[in-house]
């Protein structure tokens, strides 16, 4: 049968026959394993079927509480037919590993970011996914929310004028507070620190609020709490245009608000500074500027995972958010590489 045909099928089977999704849990090593979990249940087409972990002992106390099996070995787990996805929180120095193990067994996969460390690994994984003609989706949850719906809207209109400035901020006390787990400053198996873990999302929204390529990545990190990875985080992302974004992250700041910035030449726009509204300021007539003025936020996409699992019920890929994913892998592969060597990484380097 071809593809095409299958594919029209396949749509139409999942349309109309209401099939619940089996979902395996690969590891729940990042703390927001249970988060991912939760979401599983509340689906109405969705249920948590097994658990693998690469500590038994979690593993195990998590599938006696979901009362589903725990497999000891990843590769049985995958050889269960009756498994139709996986949801992979295991560490991110075992992304690749695993990621390409499930799509090897035709599991439909929705991730953790980055997809790897590095964007060797992360090609590696996309191309088995793509030879495998499976559904994988990495949890970018920012992307959906109303603040950036609104902001590119304001962009989309030009209201700002030529983007000269990108600044976003997320950070927590999780390293001073003592919340965070102790793996989560494991070098080796987190490939950094609170870049890679929280920066990751400063990082793609900054990314596409400059609404054009980044060029090169500088970046300095700081060691508040003396861990082995970095609990303090400012990368600078710089384009051909000139315009300039500043990702900043951290574990050892309290009361610290999310917080976005996006300077034009014809206007600014705030958010989370500190509250939760997005103000614009642009031009009116002529030269002078109007008052900050309040923009409306529409109601979020849904998530991440419930566009995953949509995705998978219709046939259909999620191209932008893997497209965003891929980049956001490069940008903090250069921005570690940045941070580590005292230089600023030019991105053509980094081609895979």
């Amino acid at each position: 049968m071809c593809y095409f045909k299958w594919r029209c099928l396949n749509i139409i089977y999942w349309r109309y026959n209401a099939v619940t999704l089996r979902i395996g849990v690969l590891s729940l090593w990042h703390v927001h394993a249970w988060d991912y979990i939760k979401q599983v249940q509340e689906h109405e087409d969705t249920v948590i079927a097994a658990v693998w972990d690469e500590d038994p002992v979690r593993g195990q106390a998590a599938a006696d509480q979901l009362n589903v099996p725990f497999f000891a070995s990843l590769a049985d787990l995958l050889a269960e037919e009756d498994i139709d996805g996986v949801i992979v929180d295991a560490p991110t120095s075992r992304h690749t590993e695993v990621l390409t193990a499930a799509a090897q067994a035709r599991k439909h996969i929705f991730t953790e970011k980055v997809i790897a460390a590095t964007l060797k690994e992360a090609n590696a994984v996309l191309s088995e996914v793509s030879k495998q003609q499976l559904i994988l989706t990495v949890s970018l949850p920012r992307l959906n929310d109303g603040y950036t719906l609104a902001i590119q809207e304001v962009l989309h209109q030009g209201l700002l004028g030529t983007i000269t400035y990108v600044r976003v901020r997320l950070s927590h006390d999780g390293a001073v507070a003592g919340w965070l787990p102790a793996h989560f400053y494991n070098l080796e198996e987190c490939r950094g620190g609170a870049l890679i873990d929280l920066g990751c999302h400063p990082m793609y929204l900054t990314r596409l609020f400059l609404g054009e390529p980044v060029t090169g990545v500088s970046a300095s990190f700081g060691y508040v709490t003396g861990k082995e990875v970095e609990d303090n985080a400012v990368a600078a992302l710089s384009t051909d245009s000139g315009a300039i974004g500043v990702v900043e992250a951290g574990f050892v700041n309290s009361h610290s608000p999310f917080a976005i910035e996006v300077h034009g030449t014809e206007g600014t726009l705030l958010f989370g500074t500190p509250e939760q509204k997005l103000l614009i300021r642009t031009k009116a007539a002529g030269d002078a500027y109007q008052d900050w003025t309040e923009w409306p936020l529409p109601a979020p996409n849904k998530s991440a995972f419930r566009q995953w699992v949509t995705h998978i019920q219709a046939n259909t890929f999620a191209e932008e958010n893997v497209q965003i994913a891929l980049e956001l892998t490069r940008l903090m592969e250069a921005a570690n590489l940045a941070a580590r060597e005292g230089r600023t990484i030019l991105l053509k380097a980094l081609i895979d």
